[in-house]
């Protein structure tokens, strides 16, 4: 299928070619009609596309100093590297979709397929959307009319915020798109509304909707025409939809306002506010979330979980059902507001003049016969030779992109597929590395008797499960840490296991690093050994899905655990008992501030403290081993220094194994032996860090199995 995106290394916007999604559970699959261009949005991506790297650095500041902490903690060249493969990503344009539901994923009952619908989807020919993000279409309402669904539920969000009662003054700063749905729906809810603008053909197009309108210039006070308006009161409230860089538009905003009046930010401004503007008349600002409650929750818009009416009576979904309700109705015309309608593939006519584009809507129609998209494309044509081992990659999320595949090209593995949910991710890698196949389909992956080894590099929840599914498929196994999120997925995959004869290697890849290495053999076989491990792992939001205990598993369970099997590495043993405490009176299960403490078999301890309260600018990892009076400290993975060693340290780039891990798995499926890591040490420190949890919760030392 075909979807439009946003290069922002070369500054393009393509027209790309990508795997059409296939419906999940809780989702609905729609073949779009229309989409609409938000022009506001899309052209800063398109503008921060298009601009140089010290441009792009200037319109993101804190970004420059994440960079900067970066550096100081790993280096300079892994943070380049870092930062040019962010780079690489490029962006899905558009969320203003309306088109005809195609498949209904399991769990979801309201719609069926051949429902009209509108969502929050790109600009594709087939877009895959959530329940809570998708709305039905009134039968008297047009595609073309039903596109404009989702952007105005922002305006509506803004006048939710601003609270009009009948008859109050608003002034709308900004007759663009956003600015005229504004308008209109202030009209329909009593106001007496007034609108400017710099462009005069808006200003009209406000005016031919009753809108009380004028344009402003260098000469133009528009304070004193709203006060004047008002006789001389000041205006009820102020809904700012324009973009700019000037603060001039806040400090007129409180200027024209009366006093406790209300201003709500709906653009994009300047906001260096001004006390004595808001002080002496009391006045209230708040900025506007996108499209309502709901928005950015990912229980309510991934997950379907619904906010209860009596309690939240507009949320984002109730948003798009009241803008479609008011359009049917003609409460709020949207058909004067489209410029143009164009057909996808000329879309560079609304892309190439974007900058200086003067239109209002500009909308893309889609094909209207129908077709069969596939999940599958075939990016580089490929023949693989049957005595090497043939990889499949299942999941293209941001370690896929830095960190996998750019390792697994560089050894010259065999790469015959790789698989997002949406296609686009898995597009973009396979055309940059010249993997074979892009899918939307893992299950292409396990039905190619080609493939020999699958990677699974998706979210943690899913681990497990495509693990058992791999090796029933009888192909080896790579996945990322965690191996699974709870016990009895760890005895299905051990049973899976022994029953498939194929190998599991978990991406615990420190105990792989040269410093790991090294320290193992300067320790040598000495007997029990004690081990600290810091993380500093650094401050993730909360409403982050590593955090979420049935997607991440907590930051405990998702990378903790990477210490555990390098203290088992290092110590030559399995963990026997273990117990964590974490800070705070009483602590969540998904802290992400704790200590463990293990005792091993052979008589060895391991002190693990993950902290997310330390300075970024602080080393993330240090690594220290104390073994007869002698002791060895792993800075980071950039330094070994050893205190009382014959033998020295040594320093270079940050090294944290992933590289010698996937050269030993080459090697391994190609000439076998025996596993890179024990299945013993893998299910001891998978069951480990969940018992881990457990003894917090518990107050007590765990037994582990070994």
């Amino acid at each position: 299928m075909k979807q439009i995106i946003q290069d922002l290394q070369s500054g393009k916007t393509i027209l790309a070619d990508v795997p059409a999604p296939i419906v999940k559970r809780g989702s609905v699959l729609i073949k779009t009609k229309v989409s609409l261009v938000s022009l506001g949005t899309e052209r800063m991506l398109v503008e921060f596309g298009k601009a140089n790297l010290i441009d792009k650095a200037r319109q993101q500041p804190e970004k420059v100093k994440q960079v900067l902490d970066k550096i100081k903690s790993d280096g300079l060249w892994p943070t380049l590297d870092a930062v040019f493969k962010k780079l690489g990503e490029p962006l899905p344009l558009g969320y203003c979709n309306a088109g005809e539901v195609i498949a209904v994923g399991e769990g979801v009952c309201e719609f069926k397929v051949g429902d009209r619908v509108a969502s929050n989807g790109p600009h594709a020919e087939v877009v895959l959307i959530p329940q809570n993000l998708v709305v039905k279409i009134p039968e008297n309402v047009t595609y073309e009319e039903a596109s404009f669904t989702v952007i105005s539920s922002i305006g509506l969000q803004g006048i939710r915020l601003v609270n009009p009662t009948f008859g109050e003054t608003i002034v709308v700063i900004g007759l663009g798109l956003i600015g005229l749905i504004t308008c209109q729906l202030l009209k329909a809810n009593g106001c007496t509304v007034i609108g400017y603008d710099f462009d005069e053909s808006k200003v009209k197009l406000a005016s031919s909707l009753g809108v009380t309108s004028f344009k402003v210039s260098a000469e133009t006070d528009p304070v004193k025409i709203c006060i004047e308006r008002t006789n001389g009161v000041g205006v009820d409230g102020v809904v700012i939809t324009a973009s700019t860089q000037s603060d001039q538009v806040i400090a007129q905003a409180a200027q024209m306002s009366r006093k406790r009046g209300r201003i709500i930010l709906v653009g994009v401004i300047g906001l260096d506010i001004k006390r004595s503007d808001f002080y002496e008349k009391e006045l209230s600002f708040q900025v506007s979330c996108s499209y309502g409650p709901g928005r950015y929750d990912e229980q309510y818009e991934q997950r379907g979980q619904d906010y209860p009416l009596p309690y939240v009576r507009w949320t984002e979904k109730r948003n798009f059902q009241a803008v479609l309700e008011a359009i049917s109705i003609g409460s709020i015309q949207v058909k004067p507001l489209i410029t143009e309608l164009v057909d996808l593939p000329q879309y560079e006519s609304i892309y190439n003049q974007i900058g200086s584009s003067r239109s209002i809507a500009s909308l893309l129609r889609y094909q209207a016969e129908d077709s069969e998209y596939q999940s599958k494309i075939e990016i580089t044509p490929s023949v693989f030779d049957k005595q090497k081992p043939v990889f499949g990659i299942i999941g293209a999320g941001n370690f896929t992109k830095m960190v996998i595949v750019p390792t697994l090209r560089k050894l010259g593995y065999s790469l015959k597929y790789i698989a997002s949910e949406k296609g686009l991710s898995s597009t973009v890698l396979s055309k940059k590395y010249k993997i074979a196949f892009a899918t939307s389909d893992y299950r292409q992956i396990l039905a190619d008797s080609e493939v020999t080894a699958v990677a699974i590099t998706v979210r943690h929840n899913m681990h497990a499960q495509l693990v058992i599914e791999a090796l029933q498929a009888g192909k080896h196994v790579f996945v990322e840490k965690p191996l699974a999120l709870n016990n009895e997925d760890i005895d299905r995959i051990e049973e899976a296991y022994k029953i498939s004869g194929k190998t599991i290697t978990v991406g615990f890849n420190r105990r792989f690093s040269p410093f790991s290495v090294r320290a193992k053999e300067m320790i040598g076989e000495s007997g029990p050994i004690n081990v600290i491990a810091n993380m500093n792992a650094g401050f993730i939001p909360a409403n982050s899905w590593v955090h979420d205990l049935k997607v991440g598993g907590g930051r405990i369970v998702g990378e903790a655990c990477h210490l555990i099997d390098l203290i088992t590495f290092l110590s030559g043993s399995l963990v026997d008992e273990i117990i964590m405490t974490a800070t705070g009176q009483n602590p969540e299960e998904n802290t992400d501030n704790a200590s463990i403490l293990m005792k091993y078999k052979n008589g060895s301890m391991g002190v693990i403290n993950y902290f997310s309260n330390g300075s970024k600018a602080y080393s993330k990892e240090r690594i220290e081993v104390y073994s007869h009076g002698r002791t060895l400290v792993i800075d980071n993975f950039r330094r070994l220094e050893s205190f009382g060693f014959s033998g020295r340290g040594f320093s270079r780039s940050q090294d944290k194994g992933h590289f010698d891990q996937f050269k030993l798995l080459q090697k391994k499926l190609s000439e076998g032996g025996e596993e890179m890591i024990s299945i013993q040490e893998t299910l001891n420190t998978s069951r480990a860090v969940l018992a881990a949890i457990e003894s917090m919760k518990m107050g007590s030392w765990i037994k582990v199995r070994c």
